[in-house]
């Protein structure tokens, strides 16, 4: 029997734009951005959400929503985040270590929410048709699938949860 890993998939809280003439990748959090990845940290906190392993996009917004979490697990915080299409971020999880167990990716739309599209080929029928719509700032994907994470391809995950900050 193939172990069944997890993937949760989440995006950095909103940005602020207050100074437009901060470069894109050192833009830091809102006011709403910190207000929503507090009530994210208090979400996976409750629902133990805890990790292995989290591969976090080197932007300063993304450093500082995951921050707000506070998890336990190894982090790597990588430049090649920043503007990832699906099939890098598809081929960074590829190389992941078969004994890790579960992967937090926090990253950008739209490769994060192409990601997650692409992945999900099951789960229940309305999160399903939300995760197509949509995947807001802030907002957190948990993915399941079995094998190891060179074997996750298109369509071979089921969606488990779509969390979104105005709804906690």
């Amino acid at each position: 029997m193939e172990a069944v890993r997890y993937l949760y998939l989440l995006r950095h809280a909103k940005s602020s734009w207050a100074d437009e003439a901060v470069d894109d990748h050192a833009r830091p959090l809102s006011p709403r951005g910190e207000a929503a990845a507090g009530d994210m940290a208090t979400y996976m906190r409750r629902e133990a959400v805890e990790p292995a392993l989290v591969l976090c996009s080197a932007a300063l917004r993304a450093r500082q929503t995951l921050a707000a979490l506070a998890l336990a697990g190894e982090v790597y915080y990588e430049d090649g985040l920043y503007g990832a299409g699906a099939t890098y971020l598809m081929a960074r999880l590829h190389t992941v270590a078969d004994d890790v167990g579960s992967v937090m990716v926090v990253a950008h739309n739209p490769g994060l929410h192409d990601l997650a599209v692409a992945c999900a080929g099951e789960g229940e029928p309305g999160a399903l048709a939300r995760l197509r719509e949509k995947l807001p700032t802030g907002a957190l994907v948990k993915l399941s699938f079995a094998g190891p994470w060179a074997s996750l391809v298109p369509g071979g995950a089921v969606l488990e949860a779509l969390v979104l900050p105005r709804e906690l």
